[in-house]
C-alpha cells in the first residue's frame, strides 16, 4: 500500500501576526513557521497504517525551501519519503490542487490524506479538489477510518449525527480533529531525520485563479466596562447600558 501525506506550513497559532508592506501577504519575520495542525492528524493515521499494514508514507509539500522544515519532521515521525514540490503559489487551493495532482497522477497511491482544511486560510478546498481531478472517491472531515480489501469506510459528524461514508480505493480523506492524537518525535527519529534526503521537483506552472488583493488584521476591541457595586446595582447599571449605550434593549 502507498500512502501520499499532503502537508502544509502555517505560522504557529501563538505567533503574533504583522502584515508585510505590500498589505497582501504576512510579514515573514519573528515568524514560527509549523505543520497545520489538521495535517498532523493526517500523517498520523498514515504512519499508523505504516505500522499496521506496512504502507509506505510519502510526505509532500507545496512551497519554497522554508517548508522542508515540515518535511524534516515528518520524517523523524516516521515517514519513509519526503518530496518538496517547489512553487511560489501557496495561497491558492486550486493552484495547489492543480500541483499535487499533477504530482501523485500515475505513482499508484492507494490513500491520499489531507487535512480537512489548512489552518488560517480554512478553505477546505485542496483536498476535494484533488479526488475530483483525479476522479477518485472521497471522505471528509474523518474521525475514523477502517480499511478492507480495496475498500475503505470512514466516519464522520454530520448535523444529524455520525455519518459514514463507504468505497473503494484509491481515494482521497481529509482528516478531522478526533481521528487520533498525533504523536511527537522522538530523539532517535529526529537524528535519524537530519540524513534522509528530501527530494526536490519543480511544480507546474500554473497561474493562481484567486489572489489576495488586501489584508488587514481585525479592528482592536474596544475597552470594557467593570461595574461597580452590589448585585443589584451591577444589575441597574447593565440595564442601563444595554438599553441606552449598546441599544439592544
Amino acid at each position: 500500500m502507498k500512502i501520499l501525506v499532503a502537508l502544509k506550513q502555517v505560522p504557529d497559532t501563538e505567533t503574533k501576526i504583522k502584515i508585510a508592506a505590500d498589505g497582501r501577504s504576512l510579514d515573514p519575520a519573528d515568524v514560527k513557521w509549523i505543520t497545520s495542525p489538521y495535517d498532523e492528524y493526517a500523517l498520523e493515521e498514515a504512519l499508523r497504517l505504516k505500522e499496521s499494514k506496512g504502507a509506505e508514507v510519502t510526505a509532500v509539500a507545496v512551497g519554497e525551501d522554508k517548508a522542508k522544515d515540515i518535511l524534516r519532521n515528518a520524517l523523524a515521525l516516521g515517514a519513509d519519503q519526503a518530496v518538496l514540490i517547489k512553487s511560489s503559489e501557496t495561497g491558492d487551493p486550486m493552484a495547489i490542487a492543480q500541483t499535487v495532482s499533477a504530482f501523485a497522477e500515475g505513482k499508484g497511491f492507494d490513500l491520499l490524506f489531507f487535512g480537512n482544511k489548512g489552518f488560517g486560510s480554512d478553505n477546505g478546498a485542496v483536498g476535494p479538489m484533488v479526488a475530483e481531478r483525479m476522479g477518485l472517491a472521497q471522505a471528509n472531515l474523518v474521525t475514523k477510518l477502517e480499511l478492507g480489501e480495496g475498500t475503505f469506510r470512514a466516519e464522520r459528524e454530520g448535523d444529524a449525527g455520525t455519518e459514514i461514508v463507504e468505497g473503494s480505493l484509491p481515494a482521497v480523506i481529509t482528516a478531522q480533529r478526533g481521528l487520533n492524537e498525533p504523536r511527537y518525535a522522538s530523539l532517535k527519529g529526529i537524528m535519524a531525520a537530519k540524513k534522509k534526503p528530501i527530494e526536490e521537483v519543480d511544480g507546474a506552472a500554473i497561474s493562481a485563479m484567486a489572489k489576495v488583493s488586501s489584508m488587514a488584521l481585525p479592528p482592536a476591541r474596544p475597552e470594557g466596562k467593570k461595574l461597580e457595586g452590589d448585585a443589584a446595582t451591577q444589575a441597574a447599571t447593565l440595564l442601563n447600558l444595554l438599553k441606552n449605550e449598546a441599544k439592544v434593549l
